[in-house]
């Protein structure tokens, strides 16, 4: 099942690279209008937006495959789109949330005395604030003016500020975990031979701790990805991740909400990609933690009747 799900994700990631293909196919791109537009169906001539502002629904064809939104923009297309926009935070976020947290869960567990107590405080703060509310309040923030530390630079505005809130957000629910197998391996007899051997800390924790931490990694990156899409996708609907008009799935849902009775393919097939990508990584994400903890799948199967 965890293979099948993979396959899937895997399938997923491949739609959103063909978004080009399919915007050439239907003929425009995901942030061209077509609201005072005509298309034929059925031998008839129908708006692409009503004169109520009604959408045309799916029409099952290369041009307005999933029908159009209020301004009048292909659907399809803009999921394509906003699957690349999404995928692309979901993941660089993770793979910044996991080199953040590798880190400060080496340094800390294993130098200990004041760096340990500097990490656990910055942690714990971090811990202590639900994660969607401290991803507002840093990315409104940090949308007003762009953020500046030495030479790397975030302006406002940009797909980077999103990167950097969901890594930073989420670097407690990594960094823990592994400060806690460190503080278990660095006890252990290859580490104290290491040292015997004149190894300092900076060569012991990679060479000695960090490929005994590969596992916990692999472990812990799907579901990095899928709580990174996810909250990228919060950010977007409330109005502080990527900004309109470029896609993505939390803003298609939020322009579907306003129209869920008399439009309702706006938000259930950005909803519907979300929930199909989170799934798959989440099934995902067991299988690997099975494949590299025999204990938990034994246990798994001691329990079952």
């Amino acid at each position: 099942m965890a293979l099948a799900f993979g396959a899937l994700f895997v399938a997923l990631v491949l739609c959103a690279l063909a978004a080009p293909l399919w915007a050439d196919l239907a003929g425009r791109g995901p942030e061209a209008t077509n609201v005072t537009g005509k298309i034929e169906v059925d031998g008839r001539q129908v708006d692409v937006v009503s004169l109520d502002g009604t959408p045309i629904g799916p029409q099952w064809r290369s041009e307005y495959f999933l029908g159009a939104d209020a301004n009048g923009r292909d659907v399809m297309v803009r999921l394509l789109y906003g699957a690349r926009n999404s995928l692309l935070i979901g993941i660089a976020a993770a793979l910044l949330t996991t080199i953040l947290a590798t880190l400060v869960g080496l340094l800390a567990g294993y130098l200990g005395r004041w760096v340990d107590a500097v990490a656990r405080s910055a942690l714990d703060v971090i811990w202590a604030f639900p994660v969607i509310l401290l991803g507002v309040a840093l990315a409104t923030a940090l949308a007003v003016g762009g953020l500046q530390i030495g030479p790397f630079t975030l302006e406002a505005g940009s797909t980077a500020i999103s990167i950097a809130v969901i890594a930073v957000v989420y670097v407690p629910y990594m960094a823990r975990p592994i400060r806690g197998e460190v503080l278990a391996l660095r006890e252990k007899e290859f580490v104290e031979a290491a040292r015997a051997q004149g190894a300092g800390p900076l060569r012991t924790m990679l060479s000695e701790l960090l490929p005994n931490l590969s596992s916990t990694i692999v472990v812990f990156a799907p579901l990095m990805v899928a709580n990174a899409i996810l909250l990228e996708s919060a950010l977007s609907f409330l109005g502080v991740g990527v900004v309109p008009p470029a896609p993505s799935w939390g803003n298609m849902i939020d322009a579907g909400v306003e129209r869920l009775v008399t439009a309702p393919h706006l938000a259930i097939v950005p909803g519907a990609m979300l929930v199909a990508t989170v799934l798959a990584l989440n099934v995902l994400g067991d299988g690997v933690r099975d494949a590299f903890d025999p204990r938990s799948r034994a246990s798994w199967g001691a329990r079952r009747p």
